[in-house]
């Protein structure tokens, strides 16, 4: 198996796949890794296919028919982790920035959220070991009844592993999307069969090197490495596999979907989105300002959760504008390993088209480009870097308000009423995300109800916490990542009537 062309880390100093407790480096095919700020290669690693996806959910489907592994244990797996990713950051948030492009700054936040999950989780796990006597949900819990009974038999609920889970995770946030899953599955008790996106894998097969370390059982966790098609649809077709995470595009969601429906396995999709952004004519225009540079700028705009349409009342239109169009200009695009850049590159040559096309299309019909450039279209394959831009004057007939951008690009809205901005912010298939800016305590109460979106802040461009549950409404998908919510999405409930 050929090293890395490149001296990434010693966690990468072999990389494959790893199915039932052994690693797999040699396979038919394989494909590379590379850097998409240079195009230098990163990795040569092994393309898996409906094979090895056979392989490993057997190996799976072995761990679970063996005594559920105790609370305790479980919640000392996940609390390792969390100390893993803690010592080993820096050569984390390293590989994440190499294989992704994001700065490195970003990459070390990174690997800090993702820790929060499986520290979280297993504090939780820690919890549920003492049973209910802290009034905790996750442990077997009698129904309350006359004396105890209910039709003269005593109620406990339970909560089971769903069973073998497939995770399929994308290439923006290889180690936090990965992190979100996995600490739940393994904390509820799943053997699991994970698949990185074949663009950023290097962060999933290091984390597979620290697990080595922590005792999991044999087929407790395996991962997969290659194109999605044929180890997706293996994973969708397989009746042993009983639960399917993925983040990632409706469109896929969509797919799995219907490779699903002939085993009936349960699904937790969270899928695109199209997040408004709303400033209210009494909000803090600068603590709005603040937030969504925050918010927007992240990952290259590369995010579900990020800002896509900027709802601006009127009133405060031009001082907003003449504010942020400041900060955007200073922004500093490069390679996420060079010292003060802000701004990586987009993933790929599609990903970047998209943006073009879109900043496009808005100033065909109609828009202005208040910060920005013509992006140049390399001629490789990688050094995607597109220049943060502005538009002002866009509508609801542009691709920017119907489809969600995927890069450093802010659309600005003009509205005049609370209506408005609701009837345009909620005017969309997607309900992820979304943000509003009001010191009107009635009015921020009002718009959290009526905006048909899973994550709502008020005042703050914050995203998903380890604490809480996450997930869309409407074509965003469903089921929920974080807090119990999380948890519960691998188990099963199960009800267990005793007589006497």
């Amino acid at each position: 198996m050929a090293a890395p062309s490149v001296s990434l880390s010693p966690l990468l100093s072999a990389p494959g796949g790893f199915i039932a407790g052994q690693w797999v480096r040699d396979t038919v095919r394989h494909f590379s890794v590379r850097n998409p700020a240079t195009g230098e290669r990163l990795a040569r690693l092994p393309a898996m296919g409906a094979r090895e996806a056979e392989a490993a959910v057997a190996a799976a489907d072995e761990a679970m028919r063996r005594p559920v592994v105790p609370a305790e244990i479980r919640a000392d797996w996940l609390m390792k982790i969390a100390g893993l990713l803690a010592e080993h950051r820096e050569d984390l948030a390293r590989i994440i920035t190499l294989e992704q492009g994001k700065p490195l700054e970003e990459a070390r936040v990174e690997v800090d959220y993702g820790a929060g999950f499986f520290r979280f989780f297993g504090e939780r796990l820690q919890e549920w070991g003492e049973g209910t006597a802290r009034g905790n949900p996750l442990a077997p819990h009698r129904l309350p009844g006359t004396k105890g009974k209910i039709r003269g038999c005593t109620w406990t609920v339970h909560h089971r592993p769903a069973g073998v889970a497939a995770l399929i995770t994308p290439w923006n946030f290889p180690l936090a999307m990965l992190a979100k899953k996995m600490a739940a599955a393994l904390g509820a008790g799943c053997a699991l069969v994970a698949k990185p996106s074949e663009l950023t894998p290097l962060t999933t097969v290091a984390l597979w090197k620290l697990l080595e370390g922590i005792g999991l059982p044999r087929g407790q966790a395996n991962l997969l490495l290659g194109a999605p098609e044929a180890i997706g649809g293996a994973l969708c077709r397989d009746e042993r596999v009983r639960l399917l995470s993925f983040t990632g595009s409706t469109a896929v969601g969509r797919l799995l979907y219907r490779q699903s429906a002939g085993t009936l396995k349960r699904l937790a999709l969270e899928l695109g989105g199209n997040a408004p952004f709303l400033v209210f004519e009494d909000a803090d225009v600068e603590a709005a300002v603040d937030a969504l540079m925050a918010n927007k700028f992240r990952c290259a705009g590369q995010t579900c959760v990020c800002t896509n349409r900027v709802y601006l009342h009127r009133r405060i239109h031009a001082p907003f504008v003449e504010a942020l169009a400041e900060r955007v200009r200073a922004l500093k695009v490069g390679n996420g390993m060079e010292p003060g850049v802000q701004i990586g590159p987009l993933i790929n040559r599609e990903g970047f088209r998209k943006v073009a096309t879109h900043v496009a299309d808005a100033l065909r019909r109609g828009a202005k480009r208040v910060v920005g450039s013509a992006p140049k279209i390399p001629r490789g394959d990688w050094g995607f870097f597109f220049p943060p831009t502005v538009l002002t004057g866009v509508t609801p007939q542009m691709r920017a308000f119907r489809e969600e951008t995927f890069g450093p690009v802010i659309s600005i809205f003009a509205f005049a009423s609370e209506t408005e901005a609701l009837r345009e912010a909620n005017g969309t298939p997607y309900g992820l995300a979304a943000y509003t800016f009001t010191q009107d305590a009635g009015r921020a109460e009002r718009v959290a109800a009526a905006l048909r979106f899973g994550h709502v802040a008020l005042n703050s461009g914050t995203g998903p916490t380890p604490e809480a549950p996450f997930g869309g409404f409407k074509q965003s998908g469903f089921g929920r990542e974080g807090g119990l919510e999380g948890l519960l999405e691998f188990c099963e409930s199960q009800t267990v009537a005793s007589a006497g």
